[in-house]
């Protein structure tokens, strides 16, 4: 388990849950509002696995969601939605399917992703609903610190030849705040082989190349690289699909190659603003927030990345750095 990120997400309204697996697992993250989060999604992966991504296209008419689930376990992961839906329901939170509060079912919306773990540990282990379920009641009843690393879904991650994980990042643009939790899980190196530094931050310490070189990727190469980016900024579905798009771009400065046709990378986006009424965002104050957006991206696939354990004779970045800086 690795760094511990208290303030973040409790700032944004939304809370994380993780269901550690050992060579999977699920992280929910939750509107703390009952009322939900508005959203938006950018799928540039070749492959994606995802639920409810089309309901986020922003001409659509349902524009919140309550929660987002990232799971391991590739396809077979998505049935963790299905117990994060039944948590939310029990507590009552859920699209008024009548509206005006006239008494009738409330269906939660969760849309969610997955990423290809099914090569690290036992292939027929992966999550199931009453893990979505208890990742979500995680995020609204626990208090504890969110870790990073080897967690929820980031249990069977891998980046490359080394281990991959769960990473939470976040920026300031003047009164907003952006952040991103990312299960960085890349077919692509996060390692440049010619000098042994992270793409995303070289001014870490280099891993030994001549250990590096030696290393071998593990199983077939699928896999994806999933998060959801979060702000405070008052966005509606159109300029948040913006910053998802932005996001992208510090997945492609931290990995390399990024968005191969073998990957599934999806980023969610959502907003949460602070305060009741809180004014739109212009299209002079959406700018720093999408740069904002592609740096948190970038930044938090390398806390996942630098906070991993080695486990499955996979090794992590911290197991082959050099220790003189």
């Amino acid at each position: 388990m690795g760094h511990l990120h208290t303030e973040i997400f409790t700032v944004l309204g939304v809370g994380i849950g993780h269901v550690s697996l050992g060579d999977t697992g699920v992280t929910a993250l939750v509107s703390r509002d009952p009322q939900g989060m508005i959203g938006a999604v950018d799928v540039r992966g070749g492959g994606p696995g995802t639920r409810e991504t089309d309901l986020l296209a922003p001409h659509n008419t349902v524009e919140r969601v309550h929660a987002i689930v990232l799971a391991g376990g590739s396809a077979f992961g998505l049935a963790a939605a299905d117990g994060a839906m039944g948590e939310l329901e029990a507590r009552g939170i859920g699209f008024e399917v009548f509206g005006d509060g006239v008494a009738g079912p409330r269906v939660p919306i969760v849309p969610a992703a997955v990423i290809f773990d099914l090569v690290v540990g036992d292939s027929a282990h992966r999550p199931r609903a009453e893990d979505g379920a208890a990742a979500v009641a995680a995020a609204l009843d626990h208090t504890a610190p969110v870790a990073t690393g080897s967690v929820g879904a980031g249990c069977g991650a891998t980046a490359g030849v080394l281990r991959g994980g769960f990473g939470v990042a976040s920026v300031e643009v003047g009164d907003s705040l952006v952040a991103a939790a990312v299960v960085a899980n890349p077919m692509g190196s996060v390692i440049d082989p010619a000098t042994g530094l992270l793409y995303g931050d070289p001014t870490q310490p280099a891993v030994e190349l001549d250990t590096f070189n030696t290393l071998e990727r593990p199983g077939p190469k699928l896999n994806t690289t999933i998060g959801v980016i979060a702000t405070t900024a008052s966005l509606r579905p159109a300029q948040l699909q913006r910053l998802a798009i932005a996001g992208h771009d510090g997945l492609a400065r931290a990995v390399r190659p990024a968005h191969s046709p073998l990957d599934g990378d999806t980023l969610f986006a959502v907003s949460v603003p602070a305060g009741v009424g809180a004014l739109e965002v212009g299209v002079d104050k959406l700018a720093p927030l999408t740069a904002a957006a592609a740096d948190a991206v970038q930044a938090a696939i390398v806390d996942a990345v630098a906070h991993a354990t080695g486990a499955y004779d996979i090794p992590a970045w911290c197991d082959i750095v050099t220790t003189d800086g």
